[in-house]
């Protein structure tokens, strides 16, 4: 479903060697930077294809992929959403960009989250898509599921992804295992560390999304000065990522508008 604009959109891609990881990243457009995050199995394109030319007007957009996801490779050692932010953190510093804004998809906002929790002084606005910080905010039947998962169930759609553009399609299942093992073992952010957030911070929220709503408007209220949309709709429905997609996808459904103001918006 790619469009010409896609097709033609340029950008400069890299490695960075950051923490043992040699870690994939792309840069489109210019301006103030923007991180994109994706979501767990994911690349930047199955999260954030539709919405990177939109963003891309504006701004720069940054790109990156996390240990085993995508074209970085992985490391020997189990996943955590701390780990990632501090990966991002380096990142950034090896690109010599000081402050950014942040927006992070599924695990990618919970990575987000960490990012502001530990690395505050590189943080200008964040953008949570359907963030997980307590296990609360699931319904039981998907830590049901992550018990029983395996990679057949796996969204076609990211496995083709992965193994269209990692180096060795074997590391699919390590990409797999890492991540559920992650979500089994998740723990909650204790509630001292969200209120200790403290950046212009916008939480979007499907109606239908794997994330509850209601846990979507228990972070709104823990940190100072959050917006919150609940968009209808399902998980990453409102960015075109990649598992929603359908025959009657229009752009004009996305939420980039709203993202926009949102970080446009000059402080009060």
């Amino acid at each position: 479903m790619a469009t010409e604009t896609q097709i033609s959109l340029a950008f400069n891609s890299g490695y960075s060697e950051v923490n043992g990881l040699t870690m994939y990243y792309e840069i489109y457009g210019q301006g103030k930077p923007l991180v994109l995050i994706h979501g767990g199995g994911s690349t930047i394109q199955t999260s954030f294809e539709k919405i990177i030319p939109l963003l891309t007007k504006n701004r720069q957009v940054i790109g990156v992929e996390l240990q085993a996801h995508g074209r970085t490779n992985d490391r020997n050692a189990d996943l955590t959403f701390e780990q990632d932010a501090d990966d991002v953190a380096t990142l950034l510093n090896n690109l010599s960009i000081t402050k950014a804004d942040f927006f992070g998809f599924s695990n990618g906002a919970t990575t987000t989250l960490q990012i502001a929790i530990r690395h505050p002084h590189i943080v200008d606005k964040i953008i949570l898509g359907s963030p997980l910080a307590k296990r609360q905010g699931m319904p039981d039947f998907f830590w049901d599921f992550m018990q029983q998962a395996n990679l057949e169930n796996m969204p076609e759609q990211l496995k083709v992804a992965y193994k269209k553009v990692a180096p060795d399609a074997n590391g699919l299942q390590v990409m797999h295992n890492r991540d559920v093992k992650r979500m089994i073992n998740f723990t909650d952010i204790p509630d001292e560390q969200i209120k200790s957030i403290r950046v212009p911070t916008l939480i979007i929220n499907g109606d239908k999304d794997v994330i509850l709503p209601e846990h979507a408007l228990e972070l709104f209220r823990q940190i100072r000065g959050c917006e919150l949309a609940i968009i209808p709709g399902g998980h990453g429905q409102y960015i075109g990522e990649v598992t929603t997609l359908t025959d009657d996808f229009k752009e004009s459904d996305l939420v980039v508008p709203m993202i926009e103001r949102f970080l446009d918006k000059k402080p009060t």
